[in-house]
């Protein structure tokens, strides 16, 4: 069966043989299409068919997804907007880039495809745009208290709208040189372009929000002063440190860590980037790509490798090829791990399975420095003990001239968080900032959402802890203005 936007299932992928790169050159703009509102009229009405519904018990954000879908099928778009905005504070990026797990909770996914929820979120999110129905919330009054919020990811940016609305003066602390920390330089443009990020900004400007960029914490100003400035302070900072692959010719130029290669390419698109650092980009022109991990990060520097004009692509997995349809052992209203079809599987590239990476093979240039040629893999062979190791005799080598890593993230980087001068004087545990049932750190006053205290997660997670620590803070500072608090913290990490 194929996806329903248009893309192949894994079963019809197997009966296809392994397609090269496309030739035609593909731009960064986003590669869906707005689908006809007849067509989501239909899919928001199918939600009528359930009984009990499960579909908003599966969002973090607790979406009234129920209620919004009945208001599109009556042709309501503006009160669902105002449903849809009640739990949301960022639905045009949900839609876009989450998996949707509530789609996994959905009822009729129990015997027939589940209602399309992701896309009719997207929709009333754009309509919302559109029509300019989204007015900024400015709230009434101040409440006196100052708030900090240092990283403006989702997290952040969820934290300081909520907080800003209830009548906080919050200030957004931000090292790169614009607002949107990986939805800006980590997600790609074809995914989802930038202007939809920047007119959010806009609103939260307007609203009273105070953004402060090109400032890091911790070396331009410590967490100290930042604390003896400010009432409370939040760390959204995420978790980006990626996690590395020690193996033999690690070394060797040509081998990246995956957001290394992304983060640039979106400063190119963006038009960031100057002469030097344009010169010495990470690009795939012409080479044989090979990227380490096929996860989304792994899906978007594919997507980013075709638009660079690589000569091949190649996604190497350690592991099994996932079912393509919901395994046994994973009933409904769980989330199952299925293959998904990205956008950038459609455009072209191979995949293989049951590789392990031995070492990366180089060669020296007519310029003395050692560049990579190749890629040595074995076969994966799953010990009793359930790990999984090269299996003996069975190595061979992929040429590759760049092999990015994406192989996910360990935690956060500790740049002025445990020691030196000013530090913030948290404690770090397995990577993450440790927290209580309250998002407070050790240090009072200084708060953790997001990557930062659970781990590399989704971005509906994200918004959700972000929202979640606003209320934390406000009742921290005894405003009690009842912000929602729709997920309590967790105390261990969730890589996904």
């Amino acid at each position: 069966m194929a996806d329903p936007r248009g893309f192949l299932n894994t079963r019809e992928r197997q009966d296809r043989p392994s397609r090269p790169v496309p030739v035609r050159i593909l731009d960064f703009k986003d590669v869906y299409v707005r689908q006809d509102e007849a067509v989501i009229r239909t899919q928001a009405g199918r939600c009528m068919d359930c009984g009990v519904p499960f579909c908003h018990q599966g969002c973090p954000l607790g979406n009234l997804i129920p209620e919004w879908n009945d208001l599109v099928r009556r042709g309501r778009w503006e009160e669902a907007a105002a449903r849809l905005h009640a739990t949301n504070n960022f639905p045009e990026v949900t839609g876009r880039i989450c998996p949707a797990p509530c789609e996994s909770s959905c009822v009729l996914g129990i015997n027939q495809p589940a209602v399309t929820i992701k896309q009719t979120e997207v929709s009333i999110a754009d309509a919302a745009f559109d029509n300019d129905w989204l007015d900024p919330v400015v709230p009434q009054r101040l409440n006196g208290h100052t708030v900090a919020v240092v990283g403006s990811g989702p997290t952040g940016l969820a934290a300081a709208q909520q907080l800003t609305r209830a009548g906080f003066t919050v200030a957004v602390y931000e090292r790169d040189g614009r607002v949107g920390g990986l939805l800006r330089y980590g997600i790609p443009d074809f995914k989802m372009e930038k202007d939809i990020l920047d007119r959010r900004i806009e609103q939260m400007e307007a609203e009273g929000t105070r953004f402060r960029t090109n400032v890091a914490i911790g070396t331009d100003i410590t967490w100290a002063e930042l604390r003896s400035r400010y009432d409370a302070v939040i760390m959204a900072t995420g978790a980006p440190v990626p996690r590395d692959l020690p193996v033999t010719g690690r070394q060797l130029d040509g081998v990246h860590f995956a957001m290394d290669y992304l983060v640039q390419s979106n400063r190119a698109v963006n038009g960031e980037l100057d002469e030097a650092e344009a010169a010495a980009q990470i690009r795939a022109d012409g080479k044989h790509v090979v990227v380490l991990g096929g996860g989304d990060t792994g899906a978007d520097c594919i997507g980013t490798a075709h638009r660079h004009g690589a000569a091949s692509v190649t996604t190497l997995a350690i592991g099994k090829e996932l079912p393509a349809e919901r395994p046994d052992d994973q009933p409904w209203p769980t989330v199952p791990r299925v293959y998904e079809v990205t956008s950038a599987d459609a455009e072209g590239g191979t995949r293989e399975y049951l590789a392990s990476t031995v070492e990366f093979l180089g060669e020296v240039g007519a310029d003395g420095v050692e560049r990579v040629r190749a890629v040595r893999v074995a076969e994966t062979e799953y010990l009793p003990d359930g790990r999984r190791v090269p299996k003996p005799g069975t190595e061979r080598e992929i040429p590759a001239d760049l092999v990015l890593l994406a192989l996910g993230f360990t935690g956060v980087e500790d740049a002025g968080l445990t020691s030196g001068e000013g530090h913030a004087g948290v404690v770090l545990e397995r990577g993450l900032v440790k927290r209580d049932h309250r998002y407070e750190t050790d240090t009072p006053g200084v708060f953790v959402a997001g990557d930062a205290g659970r781990g590399a997660s989704l971005v509906v997670w994200a918004i959700a802890e972000g929202r979640a620590c606003a209320k934390a803070v406000d009742e921290s500072l005894e405003t009690w203005t009842r912000l929602p608090s729709p997920v309590e913290p967790t105390d261990r990490a969730m890589s996904v």
